[in-house]
């Protein structure tokens, strides 16, 4: 019998580094397998098998059956992800320490190899992350679990990710935010459910890196308490904000403070009307986008 041929071709597309903060303005990318089979071949093979395999009864043993009869047991050994049959390299796409499964319907976190560092699991089915998922992988720097499904992180599954610096939780069903690792740069939670209170009062103090926070498109009552003072970026936008306090951004005790390094706030969307609150924006160089009357 001819040995079938098979030509793989692999398309991979690598994010390039861009100055913009990468979780929020990165574009969608796809990675797929295409693979070229020569089908008059296989048919041909396929019907001179079928007619060949005859039970003592008179009745022909079905393809598949003749198949799984030559099947190599050792082959069913392969370690299998939580929700395929496949390796997960093979359902995924494994390149340079990144990991891509984008758009392809998993419903837990796949086993990840030991040395990733980039995990980009966007728009799949995944409804819980789990202490053990990341346990044994602290190379990790950035995580993209964008367009997914996801309802409850359990309580330090990012406790060993201590060089992490990029996490995207945008666009799932969080009410709460998780206990985050302090190497963060940058954090999207836009388009959740989060309510003030599932946000710790210290949950952002900590980071001292943080430059980039969307909280955009939730149900947030407040602006997060003791944010960093390494914070540029901040929005939340469209959520249902009512009052602000002159310690919210500045210290009420001290007329000399500037947040210097604070670029960009976006409270539009919010019942708040800002004109009420002039002193809570004297430190800022800007004034944040919302609205005044």
């Amino acid at each position: 019998m001819e040995a079938l041929q098979a030509t793989f071709f692999l398309f991979v597309f690598v994010p390039l580094v861009n100055p913009a903060p990468p979780l929020q303005q990165e574009s969608l990318q796809f990675y797929e397998y295409d693979t070229d089979v020569s089908m008059g071949s296989l048919t041909q093979q396929d019907y001179e098998m079928q007619s060949k395999l005859i039970r003592k009864d008179g009745t022909n043993v079905s393809l598949d059956t003749s198949l799984r009869l030559q099947r190599d047991d050792s082959q069913l050994d392969v370690p299998a992800t939580k929700d395929t049959n496949l390796p997960t390299c093979l359902l995924c796409v494994c390149l340079s320490g990144s990991v891509y499964c984008e758009e392809i319907d998993i419903e837990a976190v796949p086993p990840l190899p030991k040395e990733t560092a980039y995990l980009y699991a966007r728009f799949n089915k995944i409804k819980r992350i789990a202490a053990s998922d990341f346990a044994d992988i602290t190379t990790l720097r950035r995580i993209d679990f964008s367009g997914n499904r996801i309802e409850e992180i359990e309580d330090g599954a990012f406790s060993k990710l201590l060089l992490l610096e990029e996490l995207s939780l945008a666009e799932n069903r969080l009410i709460k935010l998780p206990v985050l690792p302090p190497k963060l740069t940058t954090f999207n939670a836009n388009q959740n459910r989060i309510k003030s209170r599932g946000i710790k009062a210290n949950a952002f103090k900590k980071l001292t890196n943080l430059a980039y926070l969307y909280l955009g498109h939730n149900a947030l009552e407040s602006v997060p308490l003791n944010l960093p003072e390494s914070l540029r970026i901040l929005h939340l936008q469209y959520n249902n904000i009512t009052t602000i306090t002159d310690d919210t951004f500045c210290k009420s005790n001290n007329t000399r403070y500037i947040r210097t390094r604070m670029d960009e706030i976006r409270m539009e969307g919010n019942p708040i009307v800002l004109a009420k609150h002039v002193n809570a924006f004297n430190c800022l160089r800007m004034l944040p986008v919302g609205t005044y009357y």
